[in-house]
C-alpha cells in the first residue's frame, strides 16, 4: 500500500506534464496557422511591402494597424484591444517583432514589424546555448553599424560571457568572425531582413530585463526527453543553417507506436530522479547570506567606520597604505581566521601560513599551490617549460619537494601534462587545497604563531587606545608617542 500510494502521485504528475506537453504543441500549431494565413496575401492577408525611409529602403515590413484590423476581420473579434492582446502575445513567441525595439509587443499604429523565418520558429524545440549566445553578440561587435549597436544589458551579458569563457573565447572568436565574412557575401536588403531576424530570435530566448521570457518552461525539458531528435542545441552548429526550414508543427507526423508499460516506467524514474535533486530553501539561503553579510560587514568602508579615514569620500590614502603594509592590523589577522581562502588572500598571512607548514615540514604542499597559481598568470610561450619544472619538482618521480597525491589525480595531471596548459594541474591543485584546507589549516588557526600575533595586535590596538585617551586630555599628540614603549601602560 506505500508503494502504490507514492507511486500514484507521481504518475498522475507525469501524465499531467504528457498533457501540458500536448498543449504546448497545439498552441503552436494554432498561432503558427494564423500567422501563415496573416501572411499570405493571396488569401486575404496583409501586404507585406518594402517602404522607403529618408535615405534608406526598409524590405519585408507590415505596420502594427494592418496586423490588428486583420486579427479583428479575420478572427471575428470585436474590441481592438482583445486584438492587440493576441498579437502581442504572438509577438512575445517570436513570430512577429518590431524593427527598432528589442520589446515583443503589438502596437496599434503605424510601428513596422516584420514576421520570423519559420527555421527560428519556437516549435523547432530551440534550446541555444550560452556559447550561441556570446558568438552572436561578438559578431554584433564585428559589424560596425548603428542599427546593430549593443545595448546597455547586452554590452553587460557580453562582458559576463566574456569572463566565464575566458578559457575558449578564441574559438569563439573565430566562430563569430566566420559568420561575419558568410554575412559580407550576401545581398544586403538580404543581409538587414537576417539580421534582423537573429535579433529577435535572441530578443525571444535572452529578454530584455523586465520582459516575460516565454522559454523558461521546465516543460520544455520534459519535451526535449521526448523528442530528442527534434532538439538543435547549437544555432550555429547545424549543417543546414542557412535554408529556411518549415516547422514541425507542419509536418506530418509520424505514426508512433504506442508506449508501453516499460516506457512508462521508465519516464517515472527518470522524472524521480530529477524530484530527489538536492535543493536548498530560501530561508536558508537567506540566512547564510546575513551571516556572510555580518561577519564582513566592519570591513566595508562603507557600512562601518574605518580609521583612520574612509579613502572613497576622501583624499587619505592612510587606509590602503595599512591594508598594504607588512604590519597587520587586528582587522586583518582575525579576518584570516575567516577561511584559508581569506589568508591566502592576504601576503602577510600566505607568509604565516608557509611559515607554520615550514616548522610542519610540510610547506610543498603551499608552494606548489602557489607555483600552480602563478602558472595561470604565466605568458603562453613559457608555460609549457613552467609547467614541467613544476612536475619535476613536485611530481615527478624522487622530485626534492615530494607532495601526496590520489591516484586519480595524479593520473589525470601526467595525461593533461601531454599537452601542458595554464589549467594542467587542476586537478591536482584543488586536491592539494582541500588537504591543506582540512588539516593544515585548523591547526594553524590553534598554532602559536597565529594566536601571539592576534593577541599581539590586540595589546597594540589597546596601547593606541590608550594613547589616544592620554593625548585627548594634554597637549601632545597621539603621533608623539605612538611607537613602541613596552614600559608604558595605560592607567
Amino acid at each position: 500500500r506505500s508503494a502504490h500510494s507514492d507511486t500514484q502521485p507521481r504518475t498522475q504528475h507525469v501524465l499531467f506534464k504528457g498533457a501540458v506537453v500536448n498543449a504546448l504543441v497545439s498552441a503552436h500549431r494554432q498561432i503558427e496557422d494564423v500567422v501563415m494565413r496573416i501572411q499570405d496575401e493571396k488569401a486575404g492577408g496583409v501586404t507585406i511591402r518594402t517602404v522607403k525611409s529618408f535615405l534608406s529602403k526598409i524590405p519585408s515590413v507590415v505596420s502594427g494597424a494592418d496586423i490588428v484590423q486583420w486579427l479583428m476581420k479575420n478572427l471575428t473579434i470585436e474590441d481592438s484591444a482583445e486584438a492587440i492582446h493576441l498579437g502581442s502575445l504572438i509577438a512575445a513567441h517570436g513570430y512577429l517583432f518590431p524593427i527598432s525595439d528589442h520589446v515583443l509587443t503589438l502596437k496599434d499604429d503605424g510601428t513596422l514589424y516584420r514576421f520570423q523565418s519559420p527555421y527560428f520558429w519556437p516549435s523547432n524545440c530551440w534550446e541555444p546555448e550560452n556559447t550561441d549566445y556570446a558568438i552572436y553578440l561578438c559578431k554584433r561587435t564585428m559589424q560596425n553599424k548603428a542599427r546593430l549597436e549593443l545595448a546597455d544589458y547586452e554590452a553587460e551579458n557580453l562582458a559576463r560571457l566574456q569572463r566565464a569563457f575566458a578559457r575558449k573565447w578564441e574559438f569563439i572568436f573565430m566562430q563569430a568572425e566566420a559568420q561575419v565574412k558568410i554575412d559580407r557575401k550576401k545581398d544586403k536588403a538580404e543581409r538587414k531582413i537576417l539580421d534582423s531576424q537573429e535579433r529577435a530570435f535572441w530578443d525571444v530566448h535572452r529578454p530584455v530585463p523586465g520582459c516575460v521570457n516565454t522559454t523558461e518552461m521546465d516543460i520544455r525539458k520534459c519535451r526535449r526527453e521526448r523528442n530528442p531528435h527534434r532538439v538543435k542545441k547549437s544555432v550555429y552548429g547545424v549543417s543546414d543553417e542557412n535554408q529556411s526550414q518549415p516547422s514541425p508543427a507542419h509536418i506530418p507526423s509520424q505514426p508512433t507506436r504506442k508506449p508501453t508499460k516499460e516506457d512508462v516506467q521508465k519516464e517515472i524514474t527518470f522524472l524521480n530522479i530529477q524530484l530527489d535533486r538536492h535543493c536548498l530553501k530560501v530561508s536558508k539561503v537567506a540566512d547564510s547570506l546575513m551571516g556572510y553579510t555580518e561577519q564582513f560587514q566592519e570591513y566595508d568602508p562603507f557600512v562601518s567606520l574605518t580609521e583612520p579615514s574612509n579613502p572613497w569620500i576622501s583624499d587619505d590614502s592612510s587606509f590602503w597604505d595599512l591594508e598594504a603594509s607588512k604590519d597587520p592590523s587586528q582587522q586583518r589577522v582575525k579576518r584570516w581566521g575567516f577561511s584559508m581562502e581569506e589568508a591566502l588572500k592576504d601576503p602577510v598571512g600566505r607568509d604565516q601560513f608557509l611559515k607554520f607548514l615550514e616548522s610542519e615540514f610540510s610547506s610543498e604542499n603551499l608552494r606548489f599551490w602557489l607555483a600552480v597559481q602563478e602558472l595561470k598568470r604565466r605568458p603562453l610561450q613559457e608555460v609549457a617549460s613552467r609547467a614541467q619544472e613544476i612536475w619535476q619538482e613536485f611530481l615527478a618521480e624522487g622530485a626534492p619537494s615530494s607532495i601526496n597525491l590520489d591516484s586519480h589525480s595524479y593520473e589525470r595531471t601526467s595525461q593533461n601534462l601531454k599537452d601542458p596548459g595554464r589549467y594542467s594541474f587542476e586537478d591536482a591543485q584543488e586536491h592539494i587545497f582541500k588537504l591543506m584546507k582540512s588539516d593544515s589549516y585548523a591547526r594553524f588557526l590553534r598554532s602559536n604563531i597565529y594566536q601571539d600575533l592576534l593577541l599581539a595586535r590586540k595589546k597594540v590596538l589597546y596601547r593606541y587606545a590608550a594613547l589616544t585617551l592620554f593625548c585627548s586630555t594634554s597637549h601632545y599628540s597621539a603621533q608623539t608617542f605612538y611607537t613602541p614603549l613596552p614600559c608604558l601602560t595605560p592607567t
